[in-house]
């Protein structure tokens, strides 16, 4: 038997493991916010319902549109579906983002086993949860490429679906001004708008209207409560858990805030000095998505992979202080695991925000490459 062949039968075998491995823990509950969401926009009802509690649908209304296939088929198709589908696209984003890596220095296959060492954690939480994060990563790393090949509608294109995938795509607009100019944010806002106007179809305009008033209300009002989510990894949860919540820590929340975003800008304003600038900037923007987000999860991180692709194989040219910088970055992301930890010691590091600390490292790290002009 060939090796392909047993490499395929090893995939299966751990796939179908990892599916009733899933189904045991938290059986797709993300999945099916979406397919409730779907089957409510058929009929024209609310989708934003506060007794649905911590599992409200918070995307935009376009997006339980878009997810109006789930609607046609059983709760248990659809999450036999969902996963086949998200492995699939997973082990695309894995290899695609390892492969259009500019200057590559390391070997494909290293890359490949330290990218799935330090993004294991995300990748179960992502398949538990049955989540987009993927598909989030994966439009903004199509648009970076296609910056790179000098086609900015497409770029455009692939920002503006990746706000309805995540509302916080939109941080991805602002570069795209900076990167390709008037056709990409001509794209980005035509997408956008049509998306907007799209659940108007089934609910009309008012109703449309008030879907969108209802979407701002539900996530202004449900950010106090989950700011204390073990799992937010958040600047604004970061300061909370530090100094508790108040003004004190809103303001140092902004501060930080504008501070990555200037680091972001002086990483663009640098694009000129490296040959391929994008796939460095989509990545870092990414990274910064859910430490900028009041309701930014730790798995969301899986979206950032080409930045950790990035780090990983530029390590060996960092000097010594700023490779340890990485791994530490690292190690307080990939390496927080309830199993790992046990349960006393991970929620102390949980109080102690430090994968946002690892978050702000690894930020720091990519700005640092792009200063040397190492991406």
């Amino acid at each position: 038997m060939s090796r392909r062949v047993l490499v395929g039968l090893a995939i299966v075998v751990v796939a179908t493991a990892l599916f009733f491995g899933i189904r045991a823990r938290r059986d797709f509950v993300d999945l099916e916010v979406y397919r409730t969401a779907a089957i409510r926009a058929l009929h024209a009802e609310p989708l934003y319902r506060p007794d649905d509690g911590h599992y409200q649908f918070k995307y935009w209304p376009a997006f339980a549109v878009a997810m109006a296939p789930l609607a046609f088929v059983s709760a248990e198709t659809a999450k036999w579906l969902w996963f086949v589908g998200s492995i699939v696209l997973l082990g695309y984003f894995l290899t695609h983002a390892i492969r259009v890596l500019p200057d590559r220095r390391a070997t494909e296959r290293w890359l490949v086993w330290w990218t799935l060492a330090v993004t294991a954690k995300f990748i179960v939480k992502e398949l538990v949860n049955g989540q987009t994060n993927v598909l989030l990563g994966l439009l903004a790393l199509s648009a970076g490429m296609s910056l790179a090949r000098r086609r900015p509608i497409l770029a455009g294109l692939a920002v503006g679906i990746a706000a309805f995938v995540k509302p916080y795509g939109l941080l991805l607009v602002p570069w795209l001004a900076v990167a390709a100019g008037i056709p990409a944010m001509a794209a980005a806002a035509a997408t956008i708008v049509a998306g907007l106007c799209l659940p108007a179809s089934l609910y009309g305009l008012d109703g449309n209207l008030s879907l969108l008033h209802d979407w701002y209300s539900t996530v202004t009002t449900t950010t106090a409560p989950n700011l204390l989510n073990a799992e937010n990894i958040s600047f604004a949860t970061m300061w909370a858990k530090w100094i508790g919540a108040g003004p004190s820590a809103t303001a140092l929340t902004w501060l930080t805030a504008a501070c990555s975003l200037v680091v972001a800008g002086a990483v663009c304003w640098r694009r000129r000095s490296v040959g391929h600038p994008e796939y460095l900037e989509s990545g870092l923007l990414v990274l910064l998505m859910p430490v900028l987000s009041p309701q930014g999860w730790d798995y969301v991180l899986i979206a950032a992979v080409p930045a950790f692709v990035c780090l990983l194989d530029r390590l060996r040219q960092m000097g010594p202080a700023w490779r340890g910088v990485t791994v530490v970055g690292f190690a307080l992301t990939s390496l927080t695991i309830f199993d790992l930890l046990g349960r006393a010691l991970y929620m102390r590091a949980m109080a102690a925000s430090v994968m946002s600390v690892g978050a702000i490292l690894l930020i720091a790290a990519l700005a640092h490459l792009r200063w040397r002009r190492l991406a």
